[in-house]
């Protein structure tokens, strides 16, 4: 803090340099604190995405003078806009033109005729979900006071972000502190450049005007296993190319990523594993040939199709937001180092969710926005990784939270595997949902409940009974001894537990 003491040593420092040296001396040493005296704002948000947008309302809740940056027309970053709520829309309206035009509802005594698909309605009802929800973020801003400012943000001082609005203009704002929660952009495939017709990335695969009758798909992880699966559900002959050995992504138990790749191909899709593309031209008749080999070397493949889908990961987006000039450097994955309460290099700089290590997820950037604006009040920061969901909201969906049995095989933790397969679960039997399972992973010693996965209809509702229980740290027993309300999905949850803490669950 600069005491009255140091002042008074910059102006005598000040008078030895002139009438107006003294001064500028005090301005000087007003501009080195860590935060502006002078400052218009308290936070000035970069991004109006899961991160940026929670962290400002938290921010104006609190009573701090909050100003949101955001380059596009609509708040929600890629999540509400192109990503999370879009793809959900397409996933639930595909799974139920799925259901309707399979052996899927004859199977349960519905027969349906005459069932088209009309991909412009679909595509519509998709947009106004998104544009529900985003507008309703932009009502939340003008309820909490969150002043939003439509452009690129530019961070050209410890507390101040210069913003360039489209038509070039640009507004300086000041600030006591900023937070970066720019998120991330699609991760190029090195070689094929998309053109948004028939080489398309993740964004274009969410408003194709026609179904493919042929789709190749470059990753077969989280993004390209929901988006493969709702076009091969709508008509689309679907092949998935993954460098790795496991569809599902990097964190995902190898046991789940095997039974999910099962249950998919039996949906149709197609996967090529431990394979990498080399190539891919667009022919002269609209449609692209994709070369393929062995990911370790070995004899080449061709593959046709009409849409190839470059669906291989995101990157944190962190151009142009003058980090050199803030000498905040960023780590060997392009991401920006931060403490335990999410402070840059520079103190009152701060970034949370996608351009920092930990999963891409939006509810992760959510929770670090609120936390890391709780901090800058004065509040205590904590959260704990091992306890944040992952979720594939395929057909059955796949969740998982805390440790697989790979990792606690590398730590070296000894560990009980509870088991509980959904065929011998009487709603999801009722419900002829009966793909899927739930694994329990229990310490050995104390029982403390280390892992959950799951595979099934409602896997993404049921992984949050795992969040708290660990977050609480619960032990297997602890959840076996709740009762669960019964026909639910929810007791082979239970079951699972019993399974670790016993050494067998009750009804299998």
């Amino acid at each position: 803090m600069l005491s009255v003491r140091n002042i008074s040593r910059f102006i005598q420092i000040g008078n030895n340099a002139g009438p107006n040296g003294k001064y500028l001396a005090v301005i000087q040493a007003l501009c080195s604190r860590k935060y502006s005296a002078s400052a218009e704002n308290d936070l000035v948000v970069i991004g109006g995405g899961p991160g940026g947008y929670v962290a400002a309302i938290k921010a104006a809740q609190l009573g701090l003078k909050t100003v949101n940056v955001e380059k596009y027309e609509t708040l929600g970053g890629t999540c509400l806009n192109v990503g999370c709520i879009p793809s959900k829309a397409l996933l639930q309206s595909s799974h139920l033109y799925h259901q309707a035009t399979s052996k899927d509802f004859s199977s349960r005594g519905i027969e349906c005729t005459g069932v088209n698909l009309n991909l412009s309605s679909m595509m519509n009802q998709k947009s106004n979900v998104v544009k529900a929800l985003t507008g309703g973020i932009a009502h939340l801003f003008k309820q909490n006071k969150v002043t939003r400012v439509k452009g690129s943000g530019e961070i050209t001082g410890p507390n101040e972000v210069t913003v360039t609005k489209d038509d070039g203009s640009k507004e300086i704002i000041t600030t006591k502190n900023i937070l970066i929660a720019t998120g991330s952009e699609v991760t190029p495939f090195p070689g094929i450049d998309v053109n948004k017709k028939n080489i398309v990335n993740s964004t274009h695969a969410l408003n194709l005007t026609e179904v493919p009758k042929e789709m190749v798909i470059i990753g077969a992880g989280v993004i390209g296993v929901e988006l493969g699966s709702v076009w091969s559900r709508l008509g689309s002959n679907v092949t998935m190319v993954e460098f790795l050995g496991n569809i599902g992504g990097m964190g995902i138990d190898m046991e789940m990523a095997k039974t999910m790749q099962r249950i998919l191909q039996k949906q149709g899709l197609k996967f090529k594993l431990n394979t990498k593309v080399t190539n891919a031209v667009e022919n002269a008749d609209g449609t692209v040939t994709v070369s393929v080999e062995a990911a370790k070397g070995g004899k080449a493949e061709q593959m046709n199709c009409n849409v190839l889908l470059v669906c291989i990961g995101r990157r944190p987006y962190t151009k142009n937001l003058g980090l050199e000039a803030m000498n905040i450097q960023l780590d060997n994955r392009g991401r920006i180092p931060v403490n335990s309460r999410f402070q840059t290099s520079v103190p009152n700089i701060y970034a949370i969710g996608d351009v920092i290590q930990g999963p891409m997820l939006a509810h992760k950037a959510e929770d670090e926005g609120i936390l890391c604006v709780e901090g800058i009040c004065g509040g205590a920061v904590h959260i704990d990784y091992n306890c944040v969901p992952s979720v594939v909201y395929t057909h059955p969906e796949v969740a998982w939270i805390g440790k697989t049995e790979e990792a606690l095989k590398e730590e070296g933790v000894s560990y009980n595997v509870g088991r509980f397969p959904l065929m011998a679960n009487s709603r999801a039997k009722a419900n002829n949902e009966t793909d899927g399972l739930v694994k329990i992973l229990g310490h050995k010693e104390t029982d403390r409940l280390l892992g959950a996965h799951i595979i099934g209809s409602c896997a993404g509702e049921l992984i949050n009974e795992a969040a708290l229980a660990m977050e609480y740290g619960a032990s297997c027993e602890d959840i076996a001894r709740v009762c669960h309300a019964h026909p639910t999905v929810a007791e082979a949850f239970r079951e699972a537990n019993i399974a670790a803490s016993y050494g067998k669950p009750i009804n299998f």
